[in-house]
């Protein structure tokens, strides 16, 4: 990350190039169960991310050496479709789609009761179709909410946002020109019910006292979108009936 003063990325009334606050959300929309092929699945637009999940599972593990005697094995894919950056991409997996794949088992990992299902295999599928930086967070919520709709279950959903810092100033959920114009990136992974942190990461340099600031807002939009999973969740099973038509709804949130 770089800070490029040719780029105003606050303005004098203190807000971002996209007209939102220093601890405003960007717009979230979530919807659950929309692949029919899936045990579970869920799209999630986080700003202009635009990225699908997929569970399939709990099944035989295959191959069978990978099984364990006391606890599913978790697996995780996450992958950029070509198209979805400006420039295209390979295809092939690349080293930080390796990465973050197992980023992301890792932070749900803690939330899933993989001990019920010994000598199986869960397998998480993430495919993100539009990026605008935050995928891995993005991602994470989708999955989470994945997994909940294939009736896994789960001590509790895993929700995920970033803070950061911008010309001196921390800021939550970096678009992806803060992302690149920025000086510093913290995404953050919660078990709101327990207040576990699963996930923690950090891209730049924060003081101290900015650290602790970029943590307060990353954990708390954390548990703001863990509610807009819950709605979601429930939304998936709420008819709203209106004269012969049935009409399912999606869950949108604009904070």
């Amino acid at each position: 990350m770089r800070n490029d003063p040719a780029v105003k990325l606050i303005d004098s009334k203190g807000l971002r190039v996209d007209g939102r606050r220093l601890d405003e959300l960007r717009p979230i929309k979530m919807e659950v169960g929309i692949l029919d092929k899936a045990n579970g699945s869920a799209y999630i637009e986080h700003g202009k991310n635009k990225i699908l999940a997929a569970v399939y599972g709990p099944r035989e593990a295959h191959p069978k050496h990978i099984a364990l005697a006391d606890r599913a094995v978790v697996r995780c894919r996450y992958h950029m479709a070509p198209f979805s950056v400006d420039e295209r991409k390979s295809p092939a997996p690349s080293r930080r789609e390796l990465e973050l794949s197992k980023v992301i088992r890792e932070s749900l990992e803690p939330a899933i009761m993989s001990e019920y299902f010994p000598r199986a295999t869960i397998d998480i599928f993430i495919e993100v179709l539009q990026a605008d930086a935050g995928t891995r967070c993005a991602g994470i919520t989708a999955a989470s909410l994945a997994l909940a709709d294939a009736g896994i279950p789960m001590r509790e959903l895993v929700a995920a946002c970033a803070a950061g810092k911008i010309e001196g100033k921390v800021i939550l959920d970096l678009s992806d020109i803060e992302d690149k114009k920025g000086e510093a990136d913290l995404p953050v992974a919660l078990l709101p019910k327990s207040n576990v942190i699963s996930l923690i990461q950090m891209d730049g340099s924060l003081s101290d006292e900015e650290f602790r600031q970029a943590l307060d807002l990353s954990t708390d939009a954390c548990r703001k979108i863990y509610e807009m999973q819950r709605e979601a969740l429930k939304l998936k099973y709420h008819i709203v009936r209106d004269g012969t038509e049935d009409k399912e709804e999606m869950a949108e949130v604009k904070a």
